[in-house]
């Protein structure tokens, strides 16, 4: 087992082949770092196999919980600030670290969707490059298997509006919990949505969280000074007090993103200080639009008040002053486009979570198809030049094809090993047209020799059109396949 070193400018990986065994590795003691003798089994249970991110203020590992049945894995936080913060800002970071766990250890086990705690606690080791003990914080939670938002944004592109819709639902939700024990999470954005790989969306990252004051909308008690660019609201990038109807412009503009793909510096014009985000190719219904822009207000007190006030809205009720008309949701499939209608209140159902396509349509829906093309091009190419040195080497036709469907088959081997992308083929067929430059020589290729005969072309220039024919046949025959699986996939979705 390789374990990961979590001292701060080390990060050495361990080796250690005896933890293989579960007997040894639920009964060791400790284990160190063989660089900087940093105890790597944290709290003497948790053990740290990759690094899974590292921000201003710590670290996150993804590690084994050696004291479990399943080795279950979990999320190791470490709080770790960059070197240039004073000790009023490094006393407010721990501050807000302490204040994570505490926040989840209150909210993750009571509600599903935020993850729970396992524990908290100091690390005092030694240094041996000063000769004197450092204190670590580690923070452990439960690990969701998923992808945030923000990548799934990144990888397949914008979301369909249904998709979008039920993320609103579920986040308010979340949200109506999060505000009903007097917390602000501060922080609403894709990077901190995460769908585990059952299609649960979970809330991340309460490192931000601010407990609201008894008397929140009246009292003049300030903010600290921190949020994500372009996701805060004015009242929070001012550093004032911070509301409910903080978090849900946050959530607003999360929409914005996984409609459009776009940042909110793309989406909101300075200069006349308003959002444009509607453009003729988006297609979004407008009660929804009408709740998005509400969201997006500048003052706290014209957005809508809490989270249930949304969801009311969104299930066919009117919500505070009667702004935005019912809406109903019909459950659709992911892609279709949703067409929401006022309904009687009370009356309309709950969005259901979007059909998603199967991991095989979804890998063909979402192929770099020029990548593809372009290295089926490459292959093509190179099988030519390979046929060319079979079958001037073995001119005996048996032999040199089943040298060419070997070569041709290691080629394809290599490439669904990823072991061979385009730069590697690039190489091959470099290395290939030296190859058949120096070891037969132009003059001794007989089936390109004869073919060159035949065409009255130069005995190069044969090679070069053989190769680009070759490309070409590949490229074509993927492209058809390519279409035909996309049509195929297109047909199965809406049956």
């Amino acid at each position: 087992m390789d374990l990961l070193c979590t001292r701060p400018g080390c990060a050495r990986l361990n080796s250690f082949p005896d933890l293989d065994n579960r007997n040894t590795l639920q009964t060791v003691q400790q284990r160190f770092c063989t660089s900087c003798r940093m105890p790597l089994i944290l709290a003497g249970r948790y053990l740290p196999v990759k690094l899974l991110g590292q921000g201003g203020f710590g670290a996150a590992y993804l590690a084994l919980d050696r004291f479990t049945p399943t080795m279950r894995f979990c999320v190791v936080k470490q709080f770790q600030p960059s070197g240039n913060l004073n000790q009023e800002q490094l006393d407010l970071a721990l501050s807000l670290f302490e204040r994570e766990a505490v926040v989840l250890e209150k909210l993750g086990n009571r509600h599903d969707q935020i993850p729970d705690l396992f524990a908290y606690f100091p690390l005092l080791v030694d240094d041996p490059r000063t000769g004197k003990q450092d204190q670590f914080f580690y923070l452990v939670q439960e690990f969701i298997n998923g992808q945030d938002l923000e990548k799934t944004v990144e990888k397949h592109g914008p979301m369909a509006e249904a998709e979008v819709l039920w993320v609103l639902t579920e986040m308010l939700k979340i949200l109506s919990f999060v505000h009903g024990t007097g917390a602000i999470h501060r922080d609403i954005k894709p990077s901190n949505l995460m769908r585990d790989q059952e299609g649960k969306l979970y809330l991340l990252d309460f490192g931000a969280v601010k407990q609201a004051t008894a008397g929140v909308g009246t009292s003049n008690e300030s903010s600290t000074g921190i949020y994500s660019m372009g996701f805060a609201p004015p009242e929070q990038m001012a550093g004032n007090q911070v509301y409910p109807a903080t978090d849900l412009y946050a959530l607003a503009v999360t929409c914005l993103y996984l409609l459009t793909g776009k940042t909110a510096q793309d989406l909101y014009d300075a200069y006349h200080n308003q959002w444009n985000w509607r453009s003729p190719g988006l297609q979004v219904s407008q009660p929804l639009a009408d709740v998005i822009d509400r969201l997006l207000l500048p003052t706290p007190k014209d957005r809508y008040a809490s989270a249930e006030e949304v969801l009311a809205v969104l299930n066919g009720g009117k919500g505070n002053q009667g702004k935005s008309p019912p809406v109903a949701v019909a459950s659709t499939p992911q892609g279709a486009n949703t067409q929401i209608q006022p309904t009687p209140a009370g009356s309309a159902p709950t969005p259901a979570p979007p059909k998603t396509p199967g991991k095989i349509s979804q890998a063909v829906q979402n192929l770099p198809v020029i990548k593809v093309l372009f290295q089926g091009a490459l292959t093509g190419s190179v099988v030519v030049f390979w046929g060319i040195i079979a079958v001037t080497l073995f001119p005996q036709t048996n032999i040199s094809l089943g040298i060419l469907g070997m070569v041709v088959a290691g080629i394809i081997f290599a490439q669904f090993k990823r072991w061979l992308e385009v730069t590697e083929m690039l190489s091959l067929n470099t290395l290939t047209i030296l190859a058949l430059l120096a070891v037969p020589g132009l003059s001794r290729w007989p089936v390109i020799v004869e073919l060159a005969a035949q065409l009255d072309f130069p005995v190069l220039v044969t090679v070069i059109i053989a190769a680009m024919a070759g490309a070409i046949a590949v490229m074509a025959t993927i492209a058809l396949f390519l279409l035909i699986l996309k049509l195929l996939f297109a047909v199965l979705s809406k049956v």
